[in-house]
């Protein structure tokens, strides 16, 4: 326990410190002149301070004063020494910050006893501000494992929605990798965006729920079995949204909303607007954006140009225009996210795989344009449903 001990008398600041050194595990830091102190403070390490109150150029009150505009030493307990024994002397040193008083002629044996309670007071402070830091750690720690788990989980739901289809884990995955790009280009929070990249690929879980003849369909589809993709929707927000982990609640947003659109003719709810998560709204654009530009066995991958040009087309009435901004201002690094998916699927593949078109993921609602531009309404459901 370091004891800064400050008397401009020599004999007094001797005498102090020499009862200092008799208290087990304390060490005396003496100083003569207040002056002195204050040039050391920035470096200067003390537990508790024991102060003259009557000094020249610096009072003990002005030097503690002084002290305490430093963050480290505002709540060090203060003893002042003084003869004054009037009640104005000791309330403005009360006011000051001072906890005790020591009465001159100092009486070694009050001394010992005040400042040896003190000085257990001190440790069992510091004990407690220990045990304080040590919890904080410990539950950052369980925190970040709780989180770990949290991700392990969406990862493990993800590659569970996606079993059937190599290329719809990957479809997941960039879309996840897109929607976090455009979030940060919205001027979302990092952390926001961190998790709308970990959610997102939880957008289609609900297709877990349709039936097989239906989901692997390579013709049209019929209006009962379109109708039937459409619930996935709903489906994947039931199956997510009464988990307590944040993360699921969010996967649950995006899984139920990321088919709406702008104006308000999308599903399952036909939200409108603003009223449509903004989750979802930076997700549908992703989304869309991977299955235009991926090839599918029922089209041929768009050109990243004219999916950028069908996405901004849409702006104010299948997209929000704002989404539509970031995700034109994320173009840089959505392209490049592009590249290295399409350099990591090629190297995953036999050579015999790499010369067979794919190029990036799967999607939404390009739907009537897709439809008429390709091979008819069997395209165009399928993106309308992905």
């Amino acid at each position: 326990m370091r004891i800064l001990l400050v008397d401009d008398n020599k004999t007094n600041l001797s005498f102090l410190t020499k009862l200092v050194e008799k208290l087990p595990g304390c060490t005396a830091v003496p100083f003569l002149q207040p002056e002195d102190v204050l040039a050391a403070a920035p470096q200067l390490d003390y537990d508790i301070a024991i102060i003259d109150f009557q000094m020249p150029v610096y009072s003990g009150i002005e030097l503690l004063t002084e002290l305490v505009r430093f963050d480290r030493y505002r709540e060090k307990p203060v003893v002042f020494v003084t003869a004054d024994t009037d009640t104005a002397t000791r309330m403005a040193a009360l006011n000051a910050g001072a906890i005790d008083f020591l009465t001159k002629p100092v009486n070694p044996l009050e001394f010992q006893a005040r400042i040896k309670n003190l000085v257990a007071l001190v440790d069992a402070r510091n004990k407690l501000a220990d045990k304080a830091e040590w919890l904080r750690v410990e539950v950052e720690k369980a925190v970040v494992e709780l989180r770990a788990r949290e991700e392990e989980i969406i990862d493990r739901l993800s590659i569970a929605a996606s079993y059937k289809d190599l290329e719809t884990a990957r479809h997941t995955r960039r879309v996840g990798l897109y929607s976090e790009a455009i979030a940060r280009a919205y001027g979302m929070e990092e952390r926001l965006c961190s998790d709308i990249r970990l959610a997102s690929p939880m957008h289609d879980i609900g297709k877990v729920a349709i039936p097989d003849a239906v989901l692997l369909k390579n013709g049209k589809l019929t209006e009962q079995e379109f109708a039937a993709m459409q619930r996935h929707t709903v489906v994947g927000c039931d199956i997510l949204r009464e988990s307590k982990s944040s993360l699921l609640q969010l996967a649950a947003e995006i899984a139920g909303s990321h088919h709406e659109r702008w104006d308000g003719q999308g599903y399952p709810f036909r939200l409108v607007g603003e009223a449509i998560p903004v989750s979802g709204r930076i997700v549908a654009i992703a989304d869309n954006f991977d299955a235009l530009t991926t090839a599918r066995p029922y089209k041929e991958a768009w050109t990243v140009d004219r999916a950028v040009g069908y996405i901004a087309d849409k702006a104010g009435t299948q997209f929000d225009p704002g989404c539509v901004a970031a995700f034109q201002k994320a173009l840089p690094s959505i392209l490049q996210i592009m590249e290295t998916d399409r350099r990591e699927s090629q190297s995953a593949m036999p050579d015999s795989w790499i010369s067979a078109p794919a190029e990036c993921p799967q999607s939404v609602e390009a739907q009537a344009d897709y439809g008429r531009a390709s091979s008819g309404a069997s395209a165009g459901q399928r993106l309308a449903v992905a």
